[in-house]
């Protein structure tokens, strides 16, 4: 059963089959309850997910308001407003998150290494995240850096949890598996926090030796039952990992904005009915999505899941009643909307002069200039495809490790996540720095290593779906390397294995090449696992600093760089 409330972009309500609207309205909300008297209290919880250090209000940054018009979303003195507006009124209140706060973040946050970011998170109240993947992105040191702090940087004024990131010798969480909100009247909820199991897959092996990820429904259910055996009854999950709202009735009713019902697909549907019936509410993130969905427990009751899009445009707010008797949620009174960060609101004076004075400190490194281009060279509609700035990335990497000295590449290939902005001519052609790092912003390694033929075929086979990832990655290919790929057949024989050429010369499956990837992908990142196999490898520059000396190189104002021409993999 679900209930709309007004001027919110998605909403619904978690009710016992067969309960009422007008039950539910009245029943599970007491009158006395938002101010702590009674059996029953009012609790809000607002969450927010894959902000990636999206803290200024950035053109970029858009997303449809309630009548599907497409709107200036999002920016970290906004979110605030909406934020603090939202908790107006509500004495037992508490901001969570579902990970991925900072990593693939733009270039304010990120030349500061996202000490930005994460001070302006503590200023609009958020109390508690998981990790996400991106919190891996430059290691376990790094995150303990902003969990702890250093020198001058206070560091997170939050805890971040991670309840399955252990380390692979004793098996005992390296973060905070749980936190006790413990408001006023000794009114308790729990929250445990974890990122996906996958996690390992998709962060550089180096930042995390020692470290592993273990099933979610399985930590769920540990730290549940150790949170109810300390009397907290109440329990939120913050999990980074999500689902995808889908048109057809997959029996998880989800509400949209103009009311229709909507199913649920993706790895959160499984997570979700097999976590233990003892979790009230799910938070979740990872793929962007915006929902508020029911998706039954393990004993059949309603619990809600929820995730708010991304880059801090969207937030979920969630009303619930707890009973004080059995010190628990309770269910069918559990209500959830996502809100659009619209900027129709007064800027957060707080967070105005936090930006400003890192804009201030950055300004002078963003313009300086690198390059031109000659026309906008950009990524693709989709991941799964050829694109002309992926192209681009990977003919810079191979012209920077070809020197026998710097790694003697004669291939590079480019993962397509890994480029994360597109590079626009404007008036000028001029790229400037904050332009390049925004394309690539992960600080990733370039690793030249030892590869078979039969090696590089499997790791192109490895682009299709499988076990391990139900989407097609294409990566993108350096100009001299290329193949076919054949749509009209079946599995890996989509890869025409004769097809392989180099300079027009054959791929021999025993011979071996000299293959240029970033460090993400040179540990099998994207489930590029045959990757993690490649021999006598040489690391060379960062991948920025790299596509940066390669612009310095190869364009001027008098010979801007073209995009180049796409072919390079012939798709039939």
């Amino acid at each position: 059963m679900f209930t709309m409330k007004p001027r919110r972009r998605l909403t619904a309500a978690l009710a016992a089959a067969g309960l009422a609207a007008a039950t539910l309205a009245a029943g599970g909300w007491s009158s006395g309850g938002g101010h702590g008297h009674g059996r029953e209290v009012d609790l809000q919880l607002l969450a927010i997910n894959d902000f990636h250090g999206n803290i200024e209000a950035g053109e970029g940054l858009t997303h449809p308001d309630e009548n599907g018009v497409e709107v200036p979303a999002g920016g970290a003195e906004y979110l605030a407003t909406h934020l603090a507006e939202a908790r107006e009124g509500e004495r037992y209140s508490t901001t969570v998150a579902a990970g991925d706060l900072i990593g693939a973040s733009p270039f304010l946050s990120a030349a500061f290494g996202d000490e930005p970011t994460i001070e302006s998170l503590g200023a609009m109240g958020v109390e508690v995240s998981s990790v996400g993947n991106h919190e891996f992105d430059k290691g376990i040191d790094d995150l303990y850096r902003h969990i702890e702090g250093e020198d001058d940087y206070a560091g997170a004024e939050f805890p971040y949890l991670g309840a399955n990131v252990v380390d692979e010798d004793t098996g005992e969480p390296v973060l905070e598996p749980y936190w006790i909100k413990q408001f006023r009247g000794g009114v308790k909820v729990g929250f445990i926090g974890m990122t996906l199991e996958g996690t390992g897959d998709i962060v550089a092996e180096s930042g995390i030796e020692g470290i592993e990820f273990l099933d979610e429904v399985e930590t769920a259910d540990k730290y549940a039952e150790e949170l109810r055996d300390k009397g907290v009854n109440s329990i939120v999950v913050l999990l980074h990992e999500g689902g995808y709202p889908v048109e057809e009735d997959t029996g998880h009713e989800c509400e949209s904005l103009d009311g229709s019902g909507v199913g649920m697909s993706g790895p959160i549907v499984d997570i979700a009915e097999q976590m233990s019936s003892e979790i009230d509410i799910v938070v979740t993130g990872h793929t962007h999505q915006e929902y508020v969905c029911s998706v039954p427990d393990p004993a059949g009751q309603p619990r809600m899941v929820t995730s708010a899009s991304s880059y801090g445009r969207v937030f979920t707010e969630i009303e619930a009643t707890y009973d004080r008797r059995t010190k628990d949620i309770v269910r069918s009174s559990v209500t959830g909307s996502n809100t659009v960060v619209e900027r129709d609101v007064e800027p957060d004076a707080a967070q105005s002069e936090l930006i400003a004075g890192y804009q201030d400190d950055v300004e002078e490194v963003a313009n300086r200039v690198v390059g031109h281009i000659s026309e906008d060279i950009t990524r693709g509609d989709t991941r799964a495809e050829e694109f002309a700035l992926g192209s681009l990335i990977a003919d810079a990497q191979l012209d920077r490790t070809a020197d026998p000295g710097l790694g003697g590449a004669e291939i590079a290939f480019m993962n397509p996540g890994g480029v994360r902005a597109d590079l626009l001519h404007g008036e000028d052609g001029v790229v400037t720095y904050a332009e390049l790092f925004s394309v690539q912003p992960f600080n990733n390694y370039l690793v030249t290593m030892d590869l078979t033929g039969a090696q590089i075929l499997t790791m192109l086979q490895q682009q299709l779906p499988g076990e391990d990832r139900e989407t097609t990655l294409f990566l993108q290919v350096s100009e001299g390397f290329t193949y076919t790929w054949d749509t009209s057949l079946e599995g890996t024989d989509q890869i025409v294995a004769d097809s392989l050429m180099l300079n027009g010369e054959p791929i021999a499956a025993e011979q071996t090449y000299r293959v240029t990837v970033n460090s993400f992908l040179a540990d099998g990142g994207d489930s590029f696992h045959v990757l993690a196999e490649g021999q006598n490898r040489l690391f060379g520059e960062v991948d920025l600093v790299a596509l940066e000396a390669w612009f310095a190189e190869h364009s001027s104002a008098e010979g801007p760089v073209a995009a180049p021409e796409p072919g390079r993999v012939n798709v039939i």
